[in-house]
């Protein structure tokens, strides 16, 4: 009997052994990572925030069907922003902060102010974000080190503020247009976004010699009725209307109102007409009309990566893509980059350390980040500024000429 139980007790040894081996040769786990995602998905901003969603979900799933990384898989969980009040960010900030296992954070836009930031910083939490880069570098300028843990892949608003102008006046200078009294009509809104770029607009304009006869400034949220502010811009009839207003609704409303009556001033319309939303609220009356873009994707042949991304868009959702669907998806994907160098989705001081050291060809350009602000480093050799016109539904890319697709048209309300 004692010889028996001497045979068992060893032949258990024998199989526990074996079972370790087995166990440690086998292959770990996956285990899932989670992307917190902020997005306006309900409120005024619902279409960007839809784009939000899938160009992150595009990446996340390519990602996954590719077997993960390192062995790790992942899934998007996303926090309404809403209507993009202080409240409503903080809200859904603390969400994902409080999962355990986000361990990547971002967003075309939060709260407009990007005071989340420091919400990030503060839980050593890694940020890409995009919109709103004057507000980024007012935070992150004065103590880099301390935000190690934020990155914009939208580089400095300067050229916003500055290059409209000169676009202006270069199409003077090449006789497609004429400036007879050299006088703007400027609009926005009451938000971060807007507000910025049309007080750097109107410094710039007046710097070059420019009169504003129009300077409004709108409630932020939804607005029906332009009329009203039209009125004075009719009488006194600039060379150039402005509006910064970035929500495709608002917008679209205004060029439809503007449209009642128009004057011989060429149009331009800050962000929101490459929303396609907008296209679908004004169809043809969208024809002519001329926005920019920091970061918008460069599809031209001089840079294949967005029309790559652009066709998997339509492929996968059936429609074309905003700014914010391609932009999402590269943000995912410059993560992932930065996951295969740190290794540990855990570590999060090492994917910092790797987000700031991208450079990389993106849908927008070349991606490298500027040590000082943490933004997309700007210019025809990085993101350039790029201005867009909408003829038929499409958007042609008319400057600047390194990437241009097409040469700009008379506006038809100007002929």
């Amino acid at each position: 009997m004692k010889t028996m139980s001497m045979k068992r007790h060893f032949r258990h040894i024998l199989l526990g052994t074996a079972l370790g081996v087995m166990l440690s040769a086998a292959p770990a786990l996956a285990d899932v990572v989670k992307i917190g995602l902020l997005a306006p998905l309900t409120g005024p901003a619902a279409a960007d925030g839809q784009e939000f969603q899938r160009g992150a979900q595009m990446a996340i799933d390519e990602a996954n069907s590719a077997g993960g990384i390192d062995g790790h898989t992942f899934e998007l969980v996303v926090g309404d922003v809403k209507d993009q009040s202080a409240a409503n960010v903080t809200s859904a900030v603390e969400r994902l902060l409080g999962d355990q296992d986000v361990h990547f954070m971002l967003t075309g836009y939060a709260s407009l102010t990007n005071f989340e930031i420091d919400n990030m910083a503060e839980a050593e939490m890694p940020y890409m974000l995009a919109a709103t880069s004057q507000q980024t570098k007012d935070i992150i300028a004065p103590d880099p080190e301390k935000y190690a843990c934020c990155w914009s892949l939208t580089p400095s608003f300067d050229a916003y503020n500055t290059d409209v102008t000169s676009f202006v006046e270069k199409l003077a200078a090449e006789g497609k247009i004429t400036l007879p009294t050299k006088k703007v009509a400027i609009i926005s809104s009451d938000n971060a976004y807007s507000k910025t770029i049309s007080e750097g607009m109107k410094k710039t304009f007046k710097e070059k010699g420019w009169t504003i006869t129009v300077d409004e400034l709108v409630p932020f949220g939804e607005v029906t009725d332009w009329r009203s502010i039209l009125a004075k811009v009719r009488e006194d009839v600039p060379d150039v209307v402005i509006n910064t207003d970035y929500l495709p609704g608002n917008s679209a409303s205004f060029l439809n109102q503007f449209l009642e009556q128009p004057t011989k001033s060429l149009v331009f319309l800050q962000y929101a007409p490459s929303v396609p939303e907008f296209v679908e609220l004004t169809k043809e009356k969208s024809n002519g009309v001329i926005y920019d873009l920091l970061g918008g994707a460069l599809t031209t042949p001089k840079n294949p990566r967005a029309d790559e991304v652009a066709g998997k868009f339509k492929a996968k959702f059936g429609v074309e893509s905003g700014t914010y669907g391609v932009a999402l998806y590269e943000m995912v994907n410059v993560y992932f980059d930065a996951l295969k160098k740190a290794g540990d989705p855990k570590d999060h001081a090492a994917i910092m350390k790797a987000l700031s050291e991208t450079d990389k060809q993106v849908a927008e350009g070349r991606l490298k980040f500027d040590p000082a602000t943490h933004l997309a480093m700007q210019g025809d050799d990085y993101i350039p500024i790029t201005f867009f016109q909408i003829w038929d539904g499409k958007r042609t890319l008319i400057s600047p000429a390194k990437y241009a697709t097409g040469e700009f048209q008379a506006q038809p309300w100007m002929k």
